[in-house]
């Protein structure tokens, strides 16, 4: 196995990470102070063709494949967590369901725009009482003559409100099965239907940057053609879309478990104390030695379960352990980084402030840590 990249990949990964430097860095500390949405960085991120990355060049796509997101996802997520998270949820929640499973004359209407990053789409999945429990759903949609009507609510909901925003991709009860169980169907919901109400932005601890709301259906009536794949099918749907998720999220938290090794390096140097820098002490190497072995071996985790999903091989397994072990070792990395910037990590205006409040979400976020334990003991036979 070789987990060297391509030419093409490095020179990628190499543009992404001089954007996120020259365009992001300069810029999101004031986005994220007063929780502004950084339109002017998408715009530009969609000139790059980012949102284009893994789909076809049919629908204005870029003809790379999810492993290339995943490297944008991780040299942005080493700047700022909320752009990432916005180009992630774009992709992986918003235009992939529309990719895999639309109509032909659905992907025509709605992929160019959001592969363009001229538009953006939601998932929405979460409901505010139905958390990890997905097959819990109480929203629920009606086909009436040739229309759904959709009566209901979904939490948490990343780009969903934004002045871009197109559509959101609604998971609903759509009848019963003969066995008893919920039959859930996807449906795609335009912005502005009337009936589809869009609360204002959370107040959030992280991602202050990113756009995330709570939604409500009240008799939202769309066409009986915006059923998105086969009726019946949205449970399954949305796992697979959310196993293929998860190797993104675990990019996005080997992002920022790197750049707390970045900002710490730095820090390690510009920091005297007791006549010497920092970095002088070993304390303060064997810390920063130990944030570098967790971002490379989680690194090695999401680079195996995206291959593993490249061959078309089962994955689940890979993409939940790498999902699992990228969000913890983000999270104690930002730790770590932190407190080796001592007062200064509690100031807003060092990176790593925002690494850390911007870590945990990653053990919740599109499977919180103990549904992937989960995930992995089932694949395991237990």
């Amino acid at each position: 196995m070789d987990f060297r990249l391509t030419e093409e990949q490095e020179a990628l990964r190499e543009s992404v990470r001089d954007f996120a430097r020259e365009v992001v860095a300069p810029v999101i500390a004031e986005h994220y102070e007063k929780h502004t949405f950084p339109y002017e960085v998408i715009r530009q991120m969609g000139k790059m063709g980012l949102f284009g990355l893994p789909f076809s060049e049919e629908y204005g796509g870029m003809g790379g494949n999810y492993f290339t997101l995943c490297l944008a996802l991780e040299e942005l997520a080493r700047v700022d967590s909320s752009v990432a998270i916005t180009l992630e949820a774009a992709i992986s929640l918003g235009a992939m369901p529309i990719y895999r499973f639309g109509t032909e004359e659905q992907k025509a209407q709605w992929l160019p725009k959001l592969i363009s990053g001229e538009a953006l789409a939601g998932f929405g999945l979460t409901e505010p009482g139905v958390g990890s429990d997905a097959g819990g759903t109480q929203t629920r949609a009606v086909l009436d003559g040739d229309e759904w009507v959709i009566n209901g609510s979904k939490a948490f909901i990343t780009n969903s409100g934004t002045d871009i925003t197109t559509l959101v991709t609604v998971t609903a009860v759509t009848g019963t099965r003969p066995d008893g169980s919920k039959e859930l169907s996807t449906i795609i919901v335009p912005s502005g239907t009337p009936g589809f109400t869009v609360a204002p932005a959370y107040s959030k601890v992280g991602w202050n940057a990113s756009d995330t709301h709570e939604l409500t259906f009240d008799d939202c009536r769309v066409p009986a053609g915006n059923l998105l794949g086969e009726r019946g099918r949205g449970f399954a749907q949305f796992l697979r879309i959310l196993d293929e998720g998860r190797i993104a999220i675990a990019a996005l938290a080997v992002g920022l478990a790197q750049g707390c090794v970045d900002e710490s390096l730095k820090y390690a140097w510009e920091r005297h104390a007791f006549g010497q820098p920092i970095g002088n002490y070993q304390a303060i190497q064997f810390k920063i030695a130990d944030m570098e072995m967790r971002a490379h071996t989680a690194r090695l985790a999401y680079y195996d379960a995206a291959a593993r999903m490249l061959a078309g091989e089962p994955f689940k397994r890979q993409a939940a352990i790498a999902k699992l072990h990228a969000s913890t070792i983000a999270v104690d990395n930002a730790r770590e980084a932190t407190q080796i910037h001592g007062g200064y990590g509690f100031m807003n205006e060092y990176p790593v402030a925002r690494f850390w409040r911007d870590s945990k979400i990653l053990e919740i976020g599109e499977g919180t840590s103990e549904v992937q334990r989960m995930i992995i003991a089932r694949d395991l036979g237990l």
